[in-house]
């Protein structure tokens, strides 16, 4: 019975045999894709990440953005620092927005350098004025992570 049955169906068998490894050699083929696609992903925002800041090397006046000591009292932030900060904060909503697309694995340590970066005077200050122009989800999620905040350092 077993070789009648092989004998009439064996084409069936032989094609669906096919198909299925067709189906695992795509989805393998998919899976591969999408790392590559991160690794991609991850590779530009690591380019553009070096970009944005290699600009403090190349304008040193921007270098007052990292002291923890900025006196804002006696010198207030310049248009040139605030729009650093400004891409800095593009640069950071991307990254959220990329990784909860899935675009590339999430990174543990963005919180971390989000507390740091924030608990410096003039980034604190600047987020503080374009907060509300950002998308509620990634307001938040930077909110999150943000250091107490100190309102007599204003």
């Amino acid at each position: 019975m077993t070789l009648a049955w092989l004998d009439h169906n064996w084409f069936a068998l032989a094609q669906t045999g096919i198909l299925t490894s067709g189906f695992f050699l795509l989805s393998f083929a998919l899976l591969f894709q999408a790392r590559a696609r991160r690794i991609t992903n991850l590779i530009k925002l690591t380019h553009q990440h070096r970009d944005l800041w290699e600009r403090m090397y190349l304008q040193p006046e921007l270098t007052r953005i990292l002291d923890p000591k900025a006196d804002l009292a006696t010198e207030g932030i310049t248009p040139e620092e605030q729009m650093f900060v400004v891409f800095i904060i593009l640069h950071l909503n991307t990254t959220y927005f990329a990784t909860r697309a899935g675009l590339f694995q999430k990174q543990d340590s963005v919180g971390k350098d989000i507390e740091r970066f924030f608990s410096l005077p003039i980034p604190r200050v600047v987020w503080e004025k374009v907060k509300v122009l950002q998308e509620p989800p990634f307001a938040k999620f930077v909110e999150r992570h943000l250091p107490p905040h100190d309102h007599s350092a204003r």
